[in-house]
């Protein structure tokens, strides 16, 4: 793996919109996001598509290559994600990559170019958008801003924890959901699954159904043999079916995906959207299916990996960042789960 250093207080980081422009419907927390990441003591640097919603594949691949490019730069962070960037996959050239390794912060529909760099042997991190962690009302979560400087500015192991935690969303378009913090459940703990022995590999994963997507347009980019160590999912705010996330688990077993990993991380559901408001018992249902329908597969495709559920790596609040290509440590005696940075 092409190991960049980590960012230092001053450094230029790069703002790119790379899936979707919805600074421009929702200027309130991309500017707030802004203003986090100076608080970090960081420079952003905004990227001409970060603020437009309709820009080309061909815009927003030319965006990644200036920031690439750029020897000033960084890191690159996502504003958000979207649903498309798959198509900008065709215009962005490897060897710009490859020249000016440098750590990308994302995820949702931006585990496309997460696999892009895995492929070429670049770390990056799943998690961290300007829009959602950054741009947080009231305060970024503290377990999601601890996560985050970790993973930025220092290196080592860093302890996953368990923390309060919400799935709601709050409506960008109304001020008022910025001015204060969102209320949270309480915690509740992982469940684990299989075997005690400790596993520790390299993570690679992300956002299922856009893993899926790749999987239908033949970009995951490597061969299935390459693939090893600790698989981690999630699922997102559309809110797919225990069916459907069984179908999608089932493609990949069938693939021989499923088989090459040791230890399976399965991020908490996000079960409740502004587009599906649902009960506390249907979220409560909802979650359990997902969870059900994973073990499922699992038990099929690969009966002896260990599985743990349940974990805030993905669209919940707080969100853990995950290495992506790093490395993970499981230990099931302990129940604990460190990841390096």
């Amino acid at each position: 793996m092409l190991f960049a250093r980590k960012v230092v207080a001053g450094d230029r980081v790069a703002v790119v919109s790379p899936s979707g422009g919805l600074a421009e419907v929702f200027p309130l927390p991309y500017e707030l996001g802004l203003q986090r990441i100076r608080e970090f003591g960081l420079e952003p640097v905004e990227y001409p598509t970060s603020r437009k919603l309709k820009s080309s594949p061909e815009e927003r691949a030319a965006d990644l290559h200036a920031a690439w490019a750029d020897p000033e730069i960084r890191a690159v962070i996502a504003s958000i994600g979207g649903d498309d960037q798959i198509t900008i996959l065709k215009h962005l050239d490897p060897d710009v990559f490859r020249a000016n390794p440098k750590p990308f912060y994302g995820y949702s529909d931006n585990t496309t170019l997460l696999n892009f760099l895995y492929s070429l042997g670049i770390p990056a991190y799943h998690g961290g958008s300007v829009m959602v962690q950054f741009g947080r009302g009231g305060a970024m979560h503290p377990d999601t801003e601890r996560s985050l400087r970790a993973a930025l500015f220092s290196s080592g192991d860093f302890e996953l924890t368990a923390s309060d935690w919400t799935d709601r969303d709050r409506d960008w378009a109304d001020p008022a959901s910025l001015a204060s913090e969102p209320v949270l459940f309480p915690r509740t703990e992982w469940t684990w699954y299989g075997p005690r022995t400790p596993v520790t590999g390299r993570l690679w994963g992300g956002c299922l159904e856009i893993l899926d997507m790749q999987l239908a347009a033949n970009r995951w980019m490597l061969p299935t043999d390459q693939y090893s160590g600790v698989l981690f999912l999630e699922t997102s705010e559309e809110l797919p079916s225990a069916e459907q996330v069984y179908r999608s688990l089932r493609n990949f077993g069938e693939r021989g995906l499923l088989a090459r990993f040791d230890a399976v991380l399965w991020a908490r559901p996000k079960s409740w959207s502004l587009d599906q408001q649902l009960s506390s018992e249907e979220s409560a249902s909802y979650v359990e299916n997902q969870y059900a329908a994973a073990r499922r597969a699992l038990s099929e495709y690969n009966p002896d990996a260990v599985v743990v559920t349940g974990l805030d790596i993905g669209h919940t609040d707080p969100q853990l960042i995950l290495p992506y290509g790093g490395t993970a440590t499981i230990t099931p005696a302990t129940r604990s789960i460190s990841v390096t940075y």
